[in-house]
């Protein structure tokens, strides 16, 4: 069976789009540029693999020189900012050498005919740039919400028992500092914090692998999947910003994304299997898997589960749903009498908790590479993955699982608009500016047209997780439109097409 790879059909649409026209959503030759209420003198950012400009799943030096901070910091320095120091990465590939699991940036290259992300060789050890700081960009790709609290987060003695983090551990003021110690040290006159993402999107790329720790307020208890208790994160989020403000520091906060609506979720779709892509094998596969199935499956209720596929129209994958009740007993009881009972047993064992995918479930975009692959030891007639096997659950986020996304991420940022409300703090909509970016019309800068769609779109990169340099300074623009409107400062836009976008072969 083929895999399903990037189409090499749009990718002319996008080498490249930028327009002639020079006329910005601002003329910054007309303005005066001023701080308004705030003082740009010292600015810190806090938050995570965004905030730090990881992009094409690593961080590398052209991503974070296009970091949104760094773009922000350029444009407070026109109003009094001061400098704004990143902890560069000593390469542009990216990656750690001296652990596993941190591998280089992904690059497309054509595979088997068609272009594809591909990862790069982790490019150097695991390096220290303490020396070098205080670092105002304090981005630490992976962190939760409580990890920037956690003291002992960027200790190296930490990393084998998962309790640091390789990314702080290169700047990390000491084995004992936390990433909220690190920015209050620094005695910020203006902070921005963006985080929250992974309370969610681990449990989310992880295919709802992890617990979601709703009522479970000891995040000491977590899983690295798990979604975070909404009062954990409210606590933590409090504390941050009750600190950053003790000395009359301003700032911005911003809200989560709906994560499922990112490309590494919507690339792929639920059905997949075209009558092209399985050809002669409907027949065979209707009569020998998914007819019996069905009949057995009716007689306990749960004919809905499967469908005989379609010789005419695309297909849905064949996935596992832990929520369902386990039919495995009942369907080994009724396929005993024609198929006997190790084969019959088998078959109760695999498809007990089977169904076809809905267009409310969201296939992974790493899973295009196992649609279709044969399961090791599984029997030859039915071992292909999605098709005749159903795909596991760390492929899918089935419906229940993303409902369990989104209703923690609405708490979330109930809490953070409520804390940036008392605080009196700029507040970007970042959920609201995702949805408009993820719609047909998309977003237009400068008379070029960015969506949230995979590649082509311009706004994410490679991993389908994080932006684009564009992607970025699309974010850096809401920022400083809620900063001007809330501090009546003047701070110009960035010019989003001047930066890079997804970098083609």
């Amino acid at each position: 069976m083929k895999r399903i790879l990037i189409s090499t059909i749009a990718v002319s649409a996008l080498l490249f789009n930028i327009s002639c026209d020079t006329d910005f959503d601002q003329d910054v030759s007309s303005i005066v540029v001023s701080k308004g209420d705030a003082d740009f003198t010292k600015y810190v950012a806090l938050g995570n693999s965004l905030t730090s400009g990881y992009r094409d799943n690593a961080l590398y030096i052209d991503g974070q020189n296009e970091s949104y901070p760094s773009m922000i910091a350029q444009q407070m320095q026109l109003a009094g900012g001061g400098a704004f120091k990143q902890p560069m990465m000593p390469n542009n590939t990216g990656g750690f050498t001296n652990l596993p699991g941190f591998a280089g940036k992904l690059n497309l290259q054509v595979v088997n005919g068609a272009l594809s992300p591909v990862p790069s060789a982790p490019a150097a050890a695991l390096d220290n740039v303490t020396p070098g700081g205080p670092y105002q960009n304090l981005g630490v790709p992976g962190a939760k919400s409580f990890h920037l609290g956690a003291a002992g987060y960027g200790n190296m003695a930490g990393l084998a028992t998962g309790q640091a983090n390789p990314y702080y551990v290169r700047f990390a003021t000491s084995g004992t500092s936390s990433v909220i110690g690190d920015a209050v040290a620094q005695a910020p006159t203006f902070f921005s914090l963006w985080i929250g993402n992974n309370d969610v999107l681990s449990y989310a790329t992880s295919g709802g692998t992890g617990v979601d720790q709703t009522g479970n307020t000891n995040p000491a208890t977590y899983g690295s999947n798990d979604i975070t208790d909404p009062n954990v994160f409210a606590s933590v989020i409090s504390g941050y910003v009750n600190a950053l403000t003790a000395n009359g520091a301003k700032g911005v906060m911003a809200n989560i994304p709906n994560v499922t609506s990112i490309p590494f979720f919507t690339r792929v779709p639920y059905n997949p299997l075209t009558p092209a892509l399985l050809g002669s094998n409907i027949t065979a596969l209707n009569s020998g898997l998914y007819g019996p199935l069905k009949q057995a499956l009716t007689a306990f209720g749960a004919g809905d589960r499967i469908n005989l596929l379609s010789a005419t129209s695309a297909n849905p994958l064949l996935i596992v749903d832990n929520s369902l009740t386990n039919l495995s007993a009942q369907l080994t009881l009724a396929l005993t009498p024609s198929l006997g009972v190790q084969t019959a047993t088998a078959f109760g064992q695999i498809y007990g908790q089977a169904r076809q995918a809905t267009s409310e479930d969201l296939v992974l975009l790493s899973t295009s590479s196992v649609i279709g692959t044969p399961v090791a030891g599984a029997p030859a007639s039915i071992n292909l993955n999605g098709i005749s096997y159903p795909l596991a659950n760390q492929y899918i986020l089935t419906n229940t699982e993303k409902n369990k996304v989104l209703t923690a991420t609405a708490a979330y940022n109930a809490s953070l608009k409520a804390i940036a409300t008392s605080k009196g703090l700029a507040f970007v909509d970042a959920n609201a500016k995702m949805i408009e970016l993820s719609k047909a019309s998309g977003i237009q800068f400068d008379g070029v047209k960015y969506t949230a769609t995979f590649v082509t779109g311009g706004t994410f990169s490679l991993d389908g997780v994080h932006l684009t340099g564009r992607g970025y300074a699309l974010i850096a623009n809401e920022f400083i439109k809620a900063i001007n409107t809330t501090y009546k400062s003047t701070l110009p836009m960035v010019n989003v097409n001047s930066y890079s976008g997804v970098k083609f072969p």
